[in-house]
């Protein structure tokens, strides 16, 4: 089925100034059409390049890097531990856009990890407990289920963070914004990392 895309440009002369600015801008229009806008695949591969990819949500980002939290012991956990090279995309189908970052992965501080915790549902701090994430789970969903039932009884609504829970910081080197445009002359803008600062270029589609 052929996909022809609307002609809505993407010049050099209306970028903003830095990433954070043009991205903030995005997510807005994003946040209008899109189900949800701060869903992005994160793409990471293990010490010995063995790729993987998987969904999750952008909680915060400012100049330093993108935000999402995880199980640090999860597949990604493990990847990142030992190949912090990592990617995402934003995929905004509906409005003909992404967003693809790529950089390194860092931990946050536990002050970060312990405030967004606290944001959380209570019922969401317990699955942080009760998900052994990404590990088999032998007796099906009623052990997931068993293992929540135990958290809530030994916490009740007072859920600390666990040590192998918290957050990751995806730093740019590069930040793509793609444009889809007709005959598939696609506008890609990239905002690259250099030793003299952050540089734009224009990328064929």
């Amino acid at each position: 089925m052929r996909q022809e895309y609307g002609d809505l440009p993407l010049d050099e002369a209306d970028l903003a100034a830095d990433w954070t600015a043009q991205f903030a801008g995005w997510l807005e229009i994003a946040r209008l059409t899109v189900a949800e806008p701060n869903a992005m695949v994160l793409a990471t591969a293990s010490a010995d390049g063995r790729p993987s990819a998987r969904s999750v949500l952008l909680k915060s980002f400012d100049a330093r890097g993108l935000v999402f939290f995880t199980n640090y012991q999860s597949r990604k956990g493990q990847e990142l531990a030992g190949n912090p090279n990592a990617s995402l995309v934003f995929p905004w189908y509906e409005v003909h856009r992404q967003v693809v970052v790529c950089g390194r992965a860092e931990r946050v501080t536990r002050a970060e990890t312990a405030e967004y915790f606290a944001e959380r549902p209570v019922g969401a701090r317990l699955g942080a407990w009760a998900s052994k994430q990404s590990a088999v789970l032998t007796g099906g969903r009623a052990e997931l289920v068993t293992e929540w039932e135990a958290a809530a009884d030994r916490y009740g609504e007072e859920v600390p963070v666990p040590d192998h829970w918290g957050g990751y910081r995806i730093v740019p080197e590069t930040v793509e914004f793609w444009q889809g445009r007709r005959s598939r002359l696609h506008d890609r803008l990239r905002y690259r990392h250099s030793a003299a600062g952050w540089i734009v270029e224009r990328l064929s589609p």
